[in-house]
């Protein structure tokens, strides 16, 4: 089985072809294609290829599923013995991507 590892908002993911990953919103429409070309390492069974930092030509395709927002975390922010008491939620954009293909 054909692996990549790829880098997209500043995280580092291991894909297949055929996996559905969350990961930071894109500037792209559901059912859209798009090409990850920061491709820092491909993993074929024994044949493994590393890029300094990334490889040449190299470029993972994947389609945008869905555009979305995480579930809500508190953000509580208290100073003891002043009063001052901050409550603020915040929800987190994200992309869910299917990969298609990895061309090494």
């Amino acid at each position: 089985m054909k692996h990549a590892i790829i880098m997209t908002g500043g995280k580092q993911y291991r894909v297949a072809e055929g996996d559905e990953i969350f990961i930071e919103k894109l500037d792209a429409e559901v059912s859209e294609d798009v090409v990850f070309d920061q491709v820092l390492a491909v993993i074929d069974g024994e044949a493994v290829k590393f890029g300094k930092p990334v490889i040449e030509g190299a470029t993972v395709t994947a389609h945008v599923e869905k555009n979305g927002k995480s579930a809500k975390i508190r953000v509580y922010k208290m100073k003891p013995k002043k009063g001052y008491r901050r409550t603020q939620g915040h929800r987190q954009p994200y992309t869910k991507v299917q990969i298609k293909t990895i061309n090494a």
